[in-house]
């Protein structure tokens, strides 16, 4: 009777032992929640990699300082949709309205030449509220070496909860339309999609286009696009794949090239070319008005 019991107890022991080994080499479960959210941000992490090495930073000038005169707006604090706060430029329209319009900074941040074009694009559209959101919380760059930093250093899923509490704060019964350039470019056709129904129409300067095809195929607005023959961020050809892959998933995307480089578009930028820029304005203004 005892030497069965001993050699239960081994049994159980070595059972205990290669249960307890067999736990130690599994790895956690990987959530398809989170498989998803790795894939979504693929445009945003490429463009990063990217926008963090010093080929990138040669294609950008210091920025001329520039001084704003009479602003029209002030900054504001609004939640996140990460919980924590963000900040942005706005400019309230003259008259109760539920169209907004979303201004995404360069890869400089939320500085000076960015409030002034705010103003501009209010002045001329009329009945809308622009809030120009604040994607470095704060920090601002005036080298391209600290830009560059600012870029390698930036959180792209707190940049997505900027742009999502920027559409909650204009609520749910808003219009959103959304304008950036380079880097937010980018984030305007990605504000496009974060919207979903409520975007109205979206004007990206040569920012770095979707290649996802699921997320190409959830946008449900009009997209006009403005870009250079000699920018290669991003290039002639990554337009052209941009244009194929929105034709196939049957979304309409309006696309303007200019003999122009990176920036064109940026009267504070040495390599600003004010005719492309006029000619791309006043193209922004008719789309956003007929929209």
């Amino acid at each position: 009777m005892k030497k069965a019991i001993y050699v239960l107890l081994a049994v159980l022991l070595t059972a205990s032992l290669i249960s307890w080994n067999w736990s130690k080499t599994q790895h956690s479960t990987v959530k398809k929640a989170d498989v998803m959210e790795c894939l979504n941000m693929e445009t945003q992490q490429a463009y990063q990699k990217e926008a963090g090495t010093p080929a990138f930073a040669a294609m950008h000038p210091t920025p001329l300082v520039v001084i704003p005169e009479n602003l029209l707006g002030k900054m504001i604090p609004f939640d996140a949709a990460d919980g924590k706060k963000a900040n942005a430029y706005f400019i309230a329209a003259k008259k109760k309205s539920n169209k907004f319009l979303i201004i995404i900074q360069e890869w400089w941040g939320l500085n000076d030449n960015v409030k002034m074009e705010s103003d501009k694009y209010y002045t001329d559209l009329g009945d809308v509220n622009v809030i120009a959101v604040d994607m470095y919380d704060g920090k601002v760059a005036a080298t391209p070496d600290s830009a560059m930093k600012l870029m390698r250093g930036a959180d792209m899923g707190r940049m997505t909860a900027i742009i999502q509490g920027a559409i909650k704060y204009a609520g749910s019964n808003a219009s959103i339309y959304s304008v950036g350039w380079c880097f937010g470019g980018m984030w305007s056709l990605q504000t496009a999609i974060l919207a979903g129904p409520q975007a109205k129409g979206t004007v990206m300067y040569y920012g770095r286009p979707e290649t996802n095809m699921d997320k190409i195929k959830s946008i449900q607005c009009d997209i006009i696009g403005f870009f250079g023959n000699l920018d290669q961020s991003p290039s002639p050809a990554m337009v052209n794949d941009f244009e194929k892959n929105m034709k196939e998933a049957g979304k309409n995307l309006s696309v303007n090239r200019y003999e122009a480089g990176h920036g064109f578009a940026n009267p504070s930028n040495p390599t600003y070319n004010a005719a492309a820029k006029a000619d791309a304005y006043t193209k922004a203004i008719a789309f956003l008005k007929a929209h």
